[in-house]
């Protein structure tokens, strides 16, 4: 549904846009693979200010591009989503690192996907 809304919508809040954001949800899990909606996703997700990606969000929280950040700093970028205007991934307190100890965790058990 994030997908949905920041490709397709207005930043907008209403009942009709809620319908909206279902409908196109549907669209793309019927039209995309789960790796094109992850695609979409990380490259339009909100990081911060002035921060839209994960290449951008890569260079302004760590000054290095996406493909060079180690698994616990994508980890950390990971973290702040619910939250990227209050929290930090540069600086992360304690609830960010212990959010990306677990999503280090979940990695750890997931197979490599290439």
């Amino acid at each position: 549904m994030q997908t949905a809304r920041t490709v397709y919508l207005l930043p907008t809040r209403s009942v009709f846009r809620k319908i909206l954001e279902a409908y196109y949800t549907v669209l793309i899990e019927l039209f995309w693979s789960k790796k094109r909606i992850l695609e979409v996703y990380l490259n339009t997700v909100d990081w911060g200010t002035g921060v839209m990606g994960a290449e951008a969000a890569s260079l302004a929280y760590f000054h290095k591009h996406s493909n060079a950040i180690s698994s616990r700093q994508a980890a950390l970028l990971a973290a702040v989503l619910p939250s990227p205007h209050r929290l930090s991934p540069a600086k992360p307190n304690y609830y960010v690192r212990a959010r990306a100890k677990r999503i280090l965790a979940d990695m750890n058990l997931m197979p490599l996907v290439k």
